[in-house]
């Protein structure tokens, strides 16, 4: 409700107006003081008189509010009155609302309520925007403020980094002004030059270097002058005592903010230290460190020069390979180990030293290159001296500790030969002494090395074989010596190679055994052989002979035998009855008490066990109990000492062993038989099957076989 006497927008601009804006000044509070913050002071009390500055600042914003709501009823110049509150620093809420409630209340009379209501409202509006524009205008001062305060600390960390690098770093360094006077240097730069700082800084650059060495800094700095980012360059300076330093230096050149050259960083480091490093890692990197001797690289390359064109024209390669040095290793230690190789190579050194050149070339291994040796006869005598003093034992406390070593060697013409040819043949050589007994030499063999190459080509290429189906198995068939009924077939397995023809059984089965295909083979031979005698015992039922196979040590090693052997009978058909394995006279102690127990949980499913005594009388009888056995086997001397015309010694020891084995309660069989002299004296003898020459010298094919069970 209106108060008598209050302050009207009439017509009239002038008196009332002052009037309207002393009155709204009064309801207000005063204005904040230029040292106040953007915030309205608590509003002026009941009584105080107006503020003269308040009063005049919102007799502008009267004449505005008038336009609003009597010339044009624009809402944008009531907008203007809100922005223009908060613009000067009335921007507490208080504000606002004093100023709302007091427009209305002076204004209700005198203006339409519509248009007094959107006046009021937008002058509320323009406050808020205000409000919201300060806000954000104060925010972005804020964040500048900490940008810049942020980047003021960037800069002094980085300083700081710097200074850390500076004073800390390994390599030497200065900084010079635009004229090469040293302003600043580390710690690193006065110990290169054995110098102080103070004797440093504010000399001239330089002044530090050799005479001969001053017009190529001077162009280098020219480059960095003409663009050049960086220089680096070799030179020399001049320590305190007059020694001269060989360093490597990087120049860089910093400019100013307009571009123009500032300052000279120069970072230096020492050559001399970097090549005695080069050096040290050098040696190392070709010298084996327990025993002082070269190493296999250095060793290689000898070789590589000695086979050179300006090369000797012969050579001897010699390599000693320790027997059973990890013997050594783990009874005493590796530390026992190591005193042990250093001792060999002092022996070593005693005989090669003004002879050849010597390395050790493996962790149990040492090799010698002779240039131009007199010959192969003291080449060989060299290596048997060597050989006897590494026999001299070790003293470890009690223990004299002596090694043997297998040796190789190697003599032909140097120029032109391959190096890697050569270590090739050397190892091979080694691996002839060791195989024929170590602690011995061997000399290379050409037409040896040949030999073994075309076989182990064979023995690599098995799988190969295998996948294109070149193997097969074929038959040796087991008669009766009663009646030459056909009693078994025993499986051999054949490779009808497509160059070397059909290789012997017996070769095969060293090939596949040093290359580990054994295993492999046999899981295919079984499962082949019993395919076919599956098909015979479906055609002909009872009267299909009993399939006989050799087992070897490494297929009863096959943890999966029991299931390999399960699975051929069970796709075949084949009752188990009618698969018999062979076992190799040294079968039994070979085999651990788990195989044992495999071959004996076949023998109880059915599956014949025979032993197979090559030589006959090698199997002591306790081994004979550890295994099931359904017959005994003979071939070799216990055969063809029956022969006509045959040694009595011979003859007697085959008689007696045939006698004592009847005492087994076992069938006995025979092979290699070849005479019918032989086959009646075995049948004399309790010999009950037999194979051999004397039944036809060709295996036979699983059709051929089949075909013998039909005319039968």
């Amino acid at each position: 409700m209106k108060t008598a006497g209050a302050a009207r927008l009439g017509d009239d601009p002038g008196q009332s107006r002052v009037a309207f804006a002393r009155e709204w000044a009064a309801a207000i509070g005063p204005p904040p003081t230029p040292s106040d913050p953007p915030s309205d002071p608590p509003p002026a009390t009941s009584g105080d008189a107006p503020d003269d500055r308040l009063s005049d600042l919102l007799t502008g914003l009267t004449a505005t509010l008038h336009a609003a709501v009597r010339d044009d009823g624009s809402t944008a110049r009531a907008r203007e009155v809100g922005r223009g509150l908060v613009e000067h620093g009335l921007a507490a809420s208080e504000t606002l609302e004093r100023t709302l409630a007091f427009v209305g209340e002076h204004l209700a009379a005198d203006v339409e309520p519509g248009r007094l209501m959107a006046a009021l409202g937008a002058l509320a509006a323009g406050f808020t925007d205000a409000l919201c524009q300060r806000s954000l205008d104060e925010q972005e001062q804020h964040h500048e403020l900490r940008t810049t305060r942020s980047a003021e600390s960037a800069v002094r960390a980085g300083e700081a980094k710097f200074r850390a690098v500076f004073q800390t770093s390994a390599l030497a360094i200065t900084v010079s002004d635009a004229n090469g006077v040293i302003l600043d240097c580390n710690d690193a730069m006065l110990a290169l030059l054995d110098r102080t700082a103070d004797e440093l800084i504010g000399t001239r650059g330089r002044d530090l270097l050799h005479p001969d060495e001053r017009q190529v800094i001077s162009h280098a700095a020219q480059r960095l002058h003409n663009g050049q980012e960086h220089v680096r360059a070799e030179t020399r300076l001049i320590r305190a005592d007059g020694e001269l330093v060989n360093v490597l230096i990087a120049l860089a050149l910093l400019r100013d903010d307009d571009g123009a050259p500032a300052f000279y960083v120069t970072m230096m480091e020492s050559l001399d230290e970097v090549r005695a490093l080069q050096t040290q890692l050098v040696r190392q990197s070709l010298h084996d460190m327990q025993t002082g001797l070269a190493n296999r690289s250095q060793f290689v390359g000898w070789l590589e020069s000695a086979v050179g064109s300006r090369g000797p024209a012969t050579l001897a390669l010699v390599v000693f390979d320790l027997d059973g040095f990890r013997v050594v290793n783990d009874a005493y230690g590796h530390e026992v180990g190591n005193r042990i190789l250093t001792a060999v190579a002092g022996h070593l050194r005693s005989v090669f030293d003004e002879v050849g050149k010597l390395a050790r070339i493996g962790p149990d291994e040492f090799a010698v290159l002779i240039h131009d040796p007199a010959d192969v006869a003291t080449v060989v005598s060299l290596a048997e001296s060597a050989v006897e003093q590494l026999a001299e034992p070790v003293w470890v406390e009690d223990d004299g500790i002596g090694v043997t070593a297998s040796v190789g060697i190697v003599v032909r013409p140097a120029r032109g030969a391959d190096a890697a040819e050569l270590l090739r043949c050397v190892d091979l050589t080694v691996r002839w002494a060791k195989d024929d007994g170590k602690a011995q030499w061997a000399l290379y063999d050409k037409e040896r090395d040949q030999r073994e190459r075309a076989r182990m080509r064979l023995a690599a290429s098995i799988a190969g074989g295998l996948e294109q189906g070149e193997f097969r198995v074929d038959y040796e068939p087991v008669h009766s010596l009663v009646d030459g009924a056909l009693l078994a077939v025993e499986a051999r397995l054949r490779w009808d190679h497509p160059t070397e023809g059909v290789l012997d059984p017996q070769e095969l089965v060293s090939l596949s055994t040093c290359t580990g295909m054994a295993a492999r083979l046999g899981k295919w031979s079984i499962a082949q052989a019993c395919a076919d005698a599956g098909r015979w015992h479906a055609e002909f039922g009872d009267a299909a002979p009993v399939l006989s196979m050799d087992l070897t040590a490494r297929e009863c090693q096959e943890p999966e035998l029991v299931a390999t052997v399960r699975q051929a009978l069970r796709e075949c058909g084949l009752p188990a009855r009618l698969l018999q394995f062979e076992l190799g006279e040294q079968l039994p102690a070979l085999i651990n008490e788990d195989q044992v127990e495999e071959l004996t949980y076949l023998a109880g499913h059915g599956v014949r066990l025979v032993l197979d005594q090559v030589g006959g009388g090698n199997v002591p009888l306790d081994r004979l109990r550890r295994l099931p056995l359904t017959a005994v086997k003979f071939q070799g001397s216990p055969v063809h000492g029956l022969a006509e015309g045959a040694d009595p010694v011979e003859e007697s020891a085959a008689v007696a062993l045939l006698t004592w084995s009847r005492t087994l309660g076992l069938p006995l069989f025979a092979a290699g038989v070849r005479t019918r002299f032989e086959a009646r004296r075995l049948v004399e003898l309790g010999v009950t099957g037999a194979q051999g020459p004397l039944f036809g010298s060709a295996l036979l094919t699983a059709e051929q076989v089949r075909g013998i069970l039909g005319k039968s």
